[in-house]
């Protein structure tokens, strides 16, 4: 059977090494990763999903939780023979790793949380998502995506970095990333879930990062049993594309922590 996400699976054909699975955030899709693709799918199985509403994968309307997130991620890694592997997701798609960890952490040998924060919605929180959700339907996606660029990536950033990212904005189609959001308003507390993780965690955020401050990642930091917290400096809410080298460079010394 077909796979229901689209989805890249680079590198690794050979290698002993723990695959790596890579969840972009809102509203982006799997370029997000390209430069951790590029960097670690010589050595090892990189696999970088896009979400159902994002990308090339189905646009399901009304509502997608982060439950169904997490049941599509495994699906389709048992699709692809993948049972056990290091979990990455930065903004939202770091909240969906947190759900996988509480439907599967079993397959879970290593977490990645970056510029993401465990906490449930407020009230303000859910009507300003679902607001939004209703803007993105009527208007579409371009007006949103320019009046947040510049909170996505910082207003230094590479030139080519920050087309990137407006690219994959506006490209998401209204429909999957209204769903996502109403999805998220309703999202669970993972807070004390990150209390009983049993794993090597790495947590990672933008010292520039409007959306999830470093307060946050701090926080998790705390929580969390056994993690490194890393702060990226002249980065904001994507430090994975805006510093890639200090990025890719943390998240090597993670994986080799982990002893494959």
């Amino acid at each position: 059977m077909a796979p229901f996400l689209a989805y890249e699976d680079e590198g690794g054909a050979d290698s002993s090494a723990l695959p790596l699975v890579l969840i972009h955030g809102h509203p982006f899709d799997h370029t997000m990763w390209a430069p951790q693709t590029a960097a670690f799918s010589p050595e090892r199985r990189v696999i970088a999903p896009d979400l159902r509403g994002y990308g090339a994968s189905p646009v399901v309307p009304r509502v997608t939780p982060l439950s169904t997130f997490a049941e599509d991620i495994a699906a389709l890694l048992d699709e692809l023979g993948v049972a056990e592997f290091v979990l990455a997701g930065l903004s939202m798609g770091g909240q969906i790793v947190m759900e996988c960890y509480r439907q599967f952490p079993e397959r879970i040998r290593g977490l990645v949380l970056a510029d993401t924060f465990p906490a449930a919605e407020t009230p303000e929180g859910k009507k300003a998502r679902n607001d939004m959700a209703d803007r993105l339907l009527r208007e579409g996606m371009r007006g949103y995506a320019d009046e947040v660029l510049h909170k996505m990536v910082a207003p230094y950033a590479d030139a080519e970095v920050t087309a990137h990212v407006h690219r994959m904005m506006t490209s998401t189609p209204p429909e999957g990333a209204a769903a996502a959001l109403r999805g998220r308003a309703e999202r669970p507390d993972y807070r004390e879930l990150l209390t009983r993780v049993t794993v090597p965690a790495l947590v990672v955020v933008g010292a520039d990062d409007e959306y999830t401050p470093v307060s946050d990642a701090q926080a998790m930091h705390a929580a969390l049993p056994d993690s490194t917290l890393h702060v990226i400096g002249s980065a904001a809410h994507m430090p994975n594309l805006e510093r890639a080298e200090e990025f890719n460079g943390v998240l090597a010394g993670f994986l080799a922590r982990l002893g494959d």
